[in-house]
């Protein structure tokens, strides 16, 4: 039987990571290359030596495939293509292709310059990496080769961000990469092709046992902390990634100032403005309806009441929220603000999306007092708030998707071993369908259907069409016989079985009913009429009638006037009751 084999590298009962081997059709092609950001050694890495034993990986993929931008899903790319080894395709979509180099040269910088981490990727890695991306259009199908094809659609999330659906032949994989079922202020709502119906959804579960309030209520909630904080003269820190949740609280602090008039500062990272503005400028078909239709009016991203922030500012006296990047506090200008306002109980940080467990952001989240940074212990004092403004799709968004899209089987990845368990259950109860959530290493194998394409002949569809006697045809029973020419290749071909029986040279056995049927007369020109509303094909035989070329017939009793025989094979046993009936009709008729 055909089967999909799946190995995740990363993000297997885990969130971080994100890299799925998928073995499908005979074609390998991993989904996501990412960087774990708790770890600084080689376990940020996915395990590349599980394909190719440490060599170069090009003679063992088809492809790759990129979701989205965010460093968990494409951070080892460069070292996966550079120094492993691989030069095959990479594919993403234009916003992704874009913006993933960006961040990949931050996040290097971050890593070399202020950690002086040696053993890493270099810009001219991530150059030569990008020169092997070819840019994915949404719902575009792309042909790897002859028999593997992709299509990308829209998953909502961040910009560009995409759900790929993998194929070779009659099998497919959805895989969502991360998704929101939730339209926000910038971006719109993950949609797939409804009942698209792949052999195997590969989910991500971050928020798998999460149904979030109400949307609104929680911006009101995030921005009356602010201003609480700020009017009792302490500094907002909030950890953001440079595209994303950082455009949606800068649209919602930015409306709130106006409208309360608040002369507090807030700031962002140097930079961050003036990239999301070229991004979103240039992708703004990928936003949702509201902004494509005030962009030309006013620009959403250019505010008015938030400044770019420089280092020098943190130690101003007097209250100031500061979005900062990155979002989990592993590294770079928001862990380096957090160290000087960590001790000061006015101050409060709050922490809008997921952290990474070992990161300092998870440590926060879940009341550590106490925590390392640079190697010496620093006192956290600050008031910690966590606030999912993640666009992650929450249980309910999940179950949606599979609602919608009617996959065969379930695969969790990208989440918590506890809360997967929990919704695994929970899929398997309303749904009936098998759901799996391997470890990292772990192989599962998903059994799929064999489905045969075969060119049928007319004549064939039409005879089988005949054999039910409803208008309808809805139940038509198919007779018919496969052959395969080895001569040609194995091709297959249908035939009649009366074709296949005359190849072979041997006769076609059917079964002949009969039965005697007594009327009270018997007029053959008003049953010839009556019969032929059924088939406009009826011939008149010296002995009786033929219908249906000669499936059926209706012949004479010679010794009797009032009796005739009906006889049938087993194809036309449908038939039967109508055609009794219409020869009850005409007897009876005056």
């Amino acid at each position: 039987m055909p089967e999909i084999k799946v190995v995740p590298l990363g993000a297997g009962q885990d969130v971080g990571r994100s890299c799925i081997l998928v073995s499908i059709g005979g074609k390998n092609v991993m989904l996501d290359c990412g960087m774990h950001m708790g770890y600084s050694d080689d376990r940020r890495f996915p395990d590349f030596s599980y394909i190719g034993g440490g060599g170069p990986l090009t003679d063992y993929l088809d492809c790759v495939i990129i979701s989205h931008f965010h460093l968990d899903h494409c951070g080892s790319l460069p070292h996966m293509s550079e120094i492993v080894g691989y030069d095959g395709p990479i594919y993403m979509t234009y916003p992704t292709k874009a913006i993933a180099p960006v961040l990949l040269e931050d996040y290097r910088k971050v890593q070399t310059e202020f950690r002086g981490d040696t053993n890493f990727f270099t810009s001219q890695h991530i150059k030569q990496c990008m020169k092997k991306v070819i840019g994915v259009n949404l719902h575009e199908t792309v042909d790897v080769d002859e028999e593997l094809s992709i299509r990308a659609f829209y998953a909502g999330h961040v910009l560009g961000a995409a759900m790929f659906e993998v194929r070779v032949g009659s099998e497919s994989i959805l895989y969502t990469g991360d998704f929101n079922m939730t339209p926000d202020r910038h971006l719109g709502a993950a949609h797939v092709q409804p009942d698209l119906c792949p052999d195997l959804l590969i989910s991500e579960s971050t928020y798998a046992t999460t149904i979030r309030d109400s949307k609104r209520a929680r911006e009101r909630d995030f921005l009356k902390k602010v201003h609480d904080c700020i009017d009792g003269g302490g500094k907002v820190l909030i950890p953001v990634f440079a595209l994303g949740r950082a455009q949606e609280l800068c649209i919602l602090l930015e409306s709130y100032w106006e409208r309360m008039d608040l002369t507090a500062p807030v700031y962002f990272s140097q930079g961050l403005a003036e990239k999301a503005n070229q991004y979103y400028r240039l992708f703004i078909n990928w936003t949702n309806e509201k902004i494509k239709r005030t962009f030309v009016q006013r620009n959403m991203f250019d505010f008015k009441h938030i400044k770019p922030f420089d280092m020098t500012y943190a130690d101003m006296p007097g209250p100031m929220v500061l979005f900062s990047t990155p979002g989990m506090l592993h590294g770079g200008q928001s862990l380096r603000v957090f160290k000087r306002w960590c001790s000061n109980e006015k101050n409060m940080i709050i922490m809008p999306g997921y952290c990474v467990a070992g990161t300092v952001g998870h440590k926060v989240i879940n009341g550590a007092r106490s925590v390392e940074i640079d190697g010496r212990p620093v006192e956290v004092n600050l008031r910690v708030e966590y606030m999912s403004f993640s666009a992650h799709a929450d249980a309910k968004g999940i179950m949606q998707l599979i609602r919608d899209v009617r996959p065969r089987h379930v695969m969790f990845v990208h989440g918590e071993d506890a809360k997967m368990e929990f919704l695994k259950e929970k899929v398997e109860k309303e749904f009936n369908l098998p759901v799996f959530k391997p470890a990292n290493g772990e192989t599962v194998v998903v059994p799929t259907r064999l489905d045969v394409r075969l060119d049928v002949p007319v004549s064939i569809i039409e005879h089988s069409l005949s054999l039910d006697p409803s208008p309808s045809k809805r139940s038509c029973p198919f007779r018919a016989a496969v052959r395969m020419d080895r001569a040609a290749g194995g091709d297959l071909e249908v035939i009649s079985s009366q074709t296949a029986a005359d190849l072979l040279g041997l006769p076609l056995h059917t079964i002949t009913f009969s039965q005697t049927v007594t009327l009270p007369k018997i007029d053959w020109k008003q049953l010839t009429r009556a019969l032929r509303t059924l088939d406009g094909d009826l011939q008149k035989k010296e002995d009786g009638l033929e219908m249906f070329a000669g499936e059926v017939t209706i012949m004479r009793i010679k010794e009797a006037s009032d009796e005739l025989e009906l006889v049938w094979d087993e194809g036309r046993e449908e038939w039967v009751d109508l055609i009794l009936e219409r020869i009850t009709n005409a007897s009876n008729s005056p």
